[in-house]
């Protein structure tokens, strides 16, 4: 199946909009093919501001309006305390106020963008949208990360080489309970490393409350060359900063 057919099938659709790569793509796609597609971006405290940026950017470029729910995903308790099943939880909510919305607003399909190449095997969060009924184009059609790359060069997306971006819940470890100013400072410390020119690294909570960088191969050179620095635009959340010498 491609693209074309899917959109002619489900002419409307609500999309579970991130800013990322691959929804980027769908939703531009989609709007090529002459679908009626509305984006929602629920916004948690596990976006950090750089996604809903991109979010409203991609929205504006492709004159599209962008519908934000405000959410406070962290009221849920299952959610706030980390669990293995906390990304479950987590989908189950956001996809669930996104389904209602939609199903208000009339008859259509509510997809996602995950994309032929993603390992769904060990994702609680794909199996709640599979209970919601969430479609996934890109996957349905054998759509891979690199092929959605490709095309989004092709459409001019800004987002085509954009590195993948997990939601901020992603850096606490498991079973450590989630706090909000937790994730605040683990943002304000990636803000700080890509103001350095690092790219498509993460920026990980201890259990002890320290921080873990993690950084790619080609990167780890210059980031021990820069652990004075690195220290210094850190230390004021972190009382200790690491680098992963496994790297990312």
């Amino acid at each position: 199946m491609e693209l074309r057919d899917f959109f002619k099938t489900h002419p409307r659709c609500a999309l579970g909009f991130s800013g990322g790569t691959d929804s980027a793509y769908l939703l531009a796609e989609a709007l090529r093919l002459g679908a009626e597609v509305k984006p929602f971006f629920v916004r948690t405290a596990f976006q950090p501001e750089l996604e809903a940026a991109d979010a409203a950017r991609l929205c504006a470029a492709l004159g599209v309006e962008l519908t934000v729910i405000e959410y406070g995903i962290l009221s849920h308790e299952n959610v706030r305390e980390n669990g293995p099943e906390r990304c479950y939880h987590c989908k189950k909510a956001l996809f669930s106020l996104i389904c209602g919305r939609a199903a208000a607003e009339g008859p259509g399909a509510v997809i996602d963008g995950t994309n032929a190449s993603d390992d769904v095997g060990g994702r609680p969060g794909w199996r709640a949208m599979g209970e919601l009924g969430v479609l996934s184009p890109l996957r349905m059609c054998g759509i891979g990360k690199d092929e959605v790359r490709r095309r989004s060069r092709e459409l001019g997306l800004f987002t085509a080489d954009k590195c993948a971006y997990a939601c901020l819940a992603t850096r606490v470890p498991t079973g450590m309970e989630i706090r909000p100013e937790d994730l605040r400072r683990i943002e304000r410390a990636e803000e700080a490393l890509a103001a350095m020119g690092f790219y498509d690294f993460r920026c990980r909570l201890t259990p002890e409350g320290f921080a873990r960088i993690e950084l790619r191969d080609g990167q780890l050179e210059r980031g021990f060359g820069l652990r004075r620095e690195i220290c210094a635009a850190l230390g004021a959340d972190f009382p200790r900063v690491t680098l992963d010498l496994k790297g990312r």
